[in-house]
C-alpha cells in the first residue's frame, strides 16, 4: 500500500503544483488537496475536497480518505488575497489548530510536513549574521504573517509532543522567487519605481520555487524529523538585485518609506508591510547546514540564480529620475512628507 498524502492550500499555484508533483512519485497511492474554493489548474492527478481546515469537518476528511500524510502549505502571507488581515490570521492560526487537532485524533496520520518560513526569524539590527534552527528571533513577532508563523509553529511543537509517534517536519523556507511567483517581495520587485531605506543595504537570501517544491517532496517522502532551513546558498545584497533589474530607485528615510508602504496596500499596487519593512532594512541570512547533514537536500539554485531566474522573466527599464516624482503614488506621499514637515 503506497501513501494517502492530504495537502491544505491547493487553490494556490504553490499548493497545486505541490500536490500533482507528489502525485506522481511510485510511493504515493493517493493525493487529496483540500481548500475553500477549487483550484484553477489542472487537478487530474489530485482528488480535490472542498472543506476549510477551520471547521472541524477536516477531521472527518482525515479519518474517512485514511489520510497517513498531511502537509499543510495553507499559512499565507497576503491578506489581501483573503479578504483582509482578520481573515488571514483566522485561516493561518485557527485552520492550523483545527488542523492539527484532526491530526491528533485520526491514528492512521503517520507523517506531517508543515511549511513555514525564515519569517519566523524576524529582522532587526541586532541579529547574528546567520540564525540557525535552534535561534529565536531577537525580537518577538508582533503583527502579521510573521506573528502567523511564529504561532503556527508553536502549535506545531505541541503537536509533535502529544503524538510523539508522528514523524514531524517542518520547512522554514527563504523567500520564494520565480518567473509565475506572487508574493509581497515580488510584488515589491515589479512596481515600476522601487523605494529603499536611506542608509541601508541589507543582505538577502532567496529559495528557487522548484527547489521549494523538490524540498517539500523530499521530506514528505522521507524519515527526516525537525526543524530546517531551507534556502539557496550565498545571500544577494539589494544594491545588486535592484540593478540588474534596471529599475529606478528612490531612497527614502524609514519613516517615508512607512508611509509609501501604507499607500502602496491602500492602492492594490502591493502588500508592503511592516515585517518587509524590516527584511529590507536590516535583511535575514539562515544557515542551511541541518538541510544537508540531516534532511540530505540540496538545492539545484543558489540565492543568485534564483534571483536572475527570477530576473529574466521581467522587461528591464529604468525609469529617468525625472520621471520618479512623476509616479502618482510617490507623488502623494511627498505631498504628505511636505505637508508635514511644513506644518500644513
Amino acid at each position: 500500500m503506497g501513501r494517502v498524502v492530504l495537502v491544505t492550500g491547493v487553490s494556490r499555484d504553490l499548493g497545486l503544483r505541490f500536490a500533482r508533483e507528489i502525485a506522481t512519485d511510485p510511493a504515493v497511492d493517493r493525493v487529496i488537496g483540500v481548500d475553500i474554493v477549487p483550484p484553477r489548474g489542472d487537478t487530474s492527478d489530485v482528488d480535490f475536497i472542498r472543506a476549510d481546515i477551520r471547521n472541524p469537518v477536516i477531521a472527518k476528511v482525515i479519518a474517512k480518505e485514511d489520510v497517513d500524510t498531511v502537509v499543510h502549505m495553507s499559512v499565507i502571507a497576503t491578506p489581501g488575497g483573503v479578504g483582509g488581515r482578520a481573515t488571514m490570521k483566522e485561516l493561518n492560526v485557527i485552520g492550523t489548530m483545527q488542523l492539527l487537532a484532526a491530526c491528533q485524533r485520526a491514528e492512521s496520520v503517520q507523517h506531517l510536513v508543515v511549511k513555514s518560513t525564515t519569517t519566523v526569524y524576524g529582522a532587526s539590527s541586532r541579529d547574528p549574521a546567520m540564525f540557525t534552527e535552534e535561534m529565536d528571533p531577537k525580537r518577538t513577532p508582533r503583527t502579521g504573517y510573521s506573528l502567523d508563523a511564529f504561532e503556527v509553529e508553536s502549535y506545531v511543537r505541541g503537536f509533535a509532543r502529544r503524538r510523539p509517534d508522528v514523524r514531524v517536519a517542518t520547512l522554514r523556507a527563504a523567500n520564494i522567487l520565480g518567473p509565475d511567483v506572487q508574493s509581497p517581495m515580488t510584488q515589491y520587485f515589479r512596481l515600476p519605481v522601487i523605494p529603499t531605506v536611506l542608509g541601508f543595504d541589507p543582505r538577502l537570501q532567496f529559495l528557487h520555487v522548484d527547489d521549494l517544491v523538490a524540498a517539500l517532496r523530499h521530506t514528505t517522502l522521507g524519515d527526516a524529523s525537525g526543524t530546517f532551513n531551507v534556502a539557496g546558498d550565498g545571500v544577494i545584497m539589494l544594491s545588486q538585485a535592484l540593478r540588474r533589474l534596471g529599475r529606478a530607485v528612490v531612497p527614502l528615510p524609514p519613516f517615508a518609506v512607512g508611509a509609501l508602504g501604507s499607500a502602496l496596500r491602500r492602492a492594490g499596487a502591493a502588500d508592503f508591510s511592516p515585517e518587509q519593512l524590516a527584511f529590507l532594512t536590516y535583511g535575514r541570512g539562515v544557515d542551511t547546514v541541518r538541510m544537508r547533514s540531516e534532511l540530505g537536500f540540496e538545492p539545484r539554485f543558489t540565492t543568485e540564480q534564483a534571483f536572475a531566474d527570477f530576473a529574466a522573466s521581467m522587461p528591464r527599464r529604468v525609469t529617468a529620475p525625472t520621471q520618479v516624482i512623476a509616479n502618482p503614488v510617490l507623488e502623494g506621499i511627498g505631498h504628505q512628507l511636505t505637508r508635514g514637515t511644513t506644518g500644513g
